[in-house]
Protein backbone atom coordinates (compact mmCIF):
# COMPACT_ATOMS: atom_id res chain seq x y z
CA UNK A 1 0.00 0.00 0.00
CA UNK A 2 1.01 3.37 -0.38
CA UNK A 3 -0.26 6.90 0.58
CA UNK A 4 -2.29 7.43 -2.01
CA UNK A 5 -4.14 4.50 -1.31
CA UNK A 6 -5.27 6.21 2.24
CA UNK A 7 -8.23 9.07 2.20
CA UNK A 8 -5.66 12.07 2.00
CA UNK A 9 -6.73 15.00 0.20
CA UNK A 10 -4.44 16.22 -2.57
CA UNK A 11 -2.87 18.73 -0.03
CA UNK A 12 -2.08 16.16 2.14
CA UNK A 13 -0.81 13.72 -0.84
CA UNK A 14 1.75 16.51 -1.70
CA UNK A 15 2.84 17.53 2.25
CA UNK A 16 3.54 13.58 2.48
CA UNK A 17 5.52 13.55 -0.42
CA UNK A 18 7.64 15.92 0.12
CA UNK A 19 8.73 15.02 3.19
CA UNK A 20 9.75 11.57 1.80
CA UNK A 21 7.06 9.30 2.86
CA UNK A 22 6.30 7.09 0.35
CA UNK A 23 4.61 3.71 1.82
CA UNK A 24 2.93 3.91 4.97
CA UNK A 25 3.58 1.99 8.44
CA UNK A 26 1.11 -0.73 9.37
CA UNK A 27 0.16 1.95 12.28
CA UNK A 28 -0.07 4.87 9.98
CA UNK A 29 -1.95 2.61 7.91
CA UNK A 30 -4.43 1.40 10.73
CA UNK A 31 -4.32 4.97 12.55
CA UNK A 32 -4.58 7.67 9.57
CA UNK A 33 -8.23 6.66 8.51
CA UNK A 34 -9.21 6.53 11.43
CA UNK A 35 -8.27 9.85 12.92
CA UNK A 36 -9.66 11.52 9.54
CA UNK A 37 -12.94 10.30 10.29
CA UNK A 38 -12.79 12.22 13.49
CA UNK A 39 -12.26 9.29 15.63
CA UNK A 40 -10.06 8.58 18.60
CA UNK A 41 -6.89 6.77 18.31
CA UNK A 42 -4.56 5.18 20.61
CA UNK A 43 -1.25 3.88 18.97
CA UNK A 44 1.47 2.04 21.15
CA UNK A 45 4.14 1.07 19.81
CA UNK A 46 8.54 1.24 19.61
CA UNK A 47 10.21 4.01 18.40
CA UNK A 48 10.49 4.38 14.41
CA UNK A 49 6.78 3.16 13.78
CA UNK A 50 5.65 6.16 11.98
CA UNK A 51 3.63 7.52 15.63
CA UNK A 52 3.96 11.02 15.21
CA UNK A 53 2.99 11.03 11.55
CA UNK A 54 -0.14 9.00 12.24
CA UNK A 55 -1.07 11.69 14.83
CA UNK A 56 0.04 14.48 12.81
CA UNK A 57 -1.10 13.74 9.26
CA UNK A 58 -4.88 13.60 10.47
CA UNK A 59 -4.51 17.04 12.43
CA UNK A 60 -2.97 19.04 10.23
CA UNK A 61 -5.38 18.07 7.52
CA UNK A 62 -8.09 19.06 9.97
CA UNK A 63 -6.63 22.41 10.53
CA UNK A 64 -6.16 23.30 7.12
CA UNK A 65 -9.69 22.19 6.63
CA UNK A 66 -11.00 24.79 9.10
CA UNK A 67 -8.65 27.51 8.08
CA UNK A 68 -10.24 27.21 4.43
CA UNK A 69 -13.77 27.01 5.67
CA UNK A 70 -12.93 30.35 7.41
CA UNK A 71 -11.17 32.44 5.07
CA UNK A 72 -14.03 30.96 2.63
CA UNK A 73 -16.77 32.94 5.42
CA UNK A 74 -14.88 35.88 5.65
CA UNK A 75 -14.08 35.75 2.03
CA UNK A 76 -17.85 35.87 1.52
CA UNK A 77 -18.87 38.61 4.27
CA UNK A 78 -16.09 40.69 2.88
CA UNK A 79 -17.93 40.05 -0.93
CA UNK A 80 -21.21 41.12 0.60
CA UNK A 81 -20.31 44.03 2.76
CA UNK A 82 -18.89 45.70 -0.66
Amino acid sequence: MNFQALPLPPQGLSGVNSVGFTVPTPLQEQAIPIALEGRDILGLAQTGTGKTAAFAIPILHHLASTLQRRVSVIWSLHQHVN
